[in-house]
């Protein structure tokens, strides 16, 4: 949706789960010499200021990347995801927030290939002057849902995709199936990273079901799925968001234990009301 912008979220409590499981599966693949491929399909406009009026007007960061950015305790795996954060702000003040094609950035090899994908043409011009003298790479403002039928196989036969539209159009929700779908039947092997809002509508509530349903028909390696709820509902109405979750198609066989070991501290730091809690589950093949 073109009147979308990240900014107004930007380093908030999904920012931090979304991108706590990113930076391990960046971590992961680049732990072969093999270059891979990362197509980010709703890509925003690459980093964003936390001092800036958009981050300002709702503040959300400071019930998320805040939190953590001073703590001594991480568990190793919110240490890692942190560091691409520190990364971003050289001068040790929290001032940005690295976006995931800044990740990106930050963690992919010169040898490895970045597509990233998108359409809002402010966001777009950011990111294409951004990521210009980055090897390898392509930024194009066309729907990123399309385009990634052109992407998969890569060449080097890995590849990750990370699918996470903003879900104000209810037809995003199927959209995401179907991509899921179409990618699996082109790339069984590819990982699929799948990011949702916890939001008390059908869509939402039935998406999960739908994307294990696709991966158990396509996957070679199964799924994993994490949630993390922060907020309980107070709006009469059903509006807000409870949290995010995750799923992962074909995942890395470390990443549920790196998520076990994370989101009890994402649970006691992140959570807004006394029920914060998580889920996580597994299906291998």
């Amino acid at each position: 949706m073109l009147a979308y912008r990240h900014a107004f979220h930007a380093g908030n409590h999904a920012d931090v789960l979304k991108h706590l499981v990113l930076t391990q599966v960046l971590r992961y693949m680049a732990e072969k010499e093999k270059p891979y491929t990362l197509v980010d399909t709703h890509a925003g406009a690459g980093g964003y200021s936390i001092e800036g009026k958009y981050a300002q007007k709702k503040g959300e960061y400071v019930h998320g990347v805040s939190k953590l950015w001073d703590a001594k305790d991480l568990p190793e795996p919110l240490a890692r995801y942190m560091e691409p954060v520190r990364l971003f702000n050289p001068d040790g003040q929290l001032r940005q927030y690295p976006g995931s094609p800044a990740i990106a950035n930050l963690l992919m090899r010169d040898t490895d290939r970045l597509r990233v994908y998108e359409l809002h043409p402010t966001d777009y011009r950011i990111l294409e002057t951004y990521l210009s003298t980055r090897p390898n790479t392509q930024v194009s403002d066309k729907d990123g849902f399309s385009a990634m039928r052109a992407e998969l196989p890569p060449p080097s036969r890995r590849a990750v995709v990370l699918m996470d539209p903003s879900y104000e159009l209810k037809t995003d929700y199927g959209k995401v199936v179907t991509a899921l779908r179409e990618g699996l039947e082109r790339f069984a092997e590819g990982v699929f990273l799948i990011w949702y809002p916890q939001l008390q509508l059908l869509e939402a509530a039935q998406l999960v079901q739908r994307l294990k349903a696709a991966a158990d028909a396509g996957a070679k390696k199964g799924w994993l799925h994490v949630r993390l709820t922060v907020e309980q509902q107070e709006d009469v109405r059903g509006f807000g968001m409870l949290g995010s979750g995750m799923f992962v198609v074909n995942p890395p066989f470390t990443l549920h234990d790196d998520l076990q070991a994370s989101m009890p501290y994402l649970v006691d730091k992140l959570g807004q009301y006394d029920g914060a809690n998580f889920l996580l589950e597994q299906r291998t093949s």
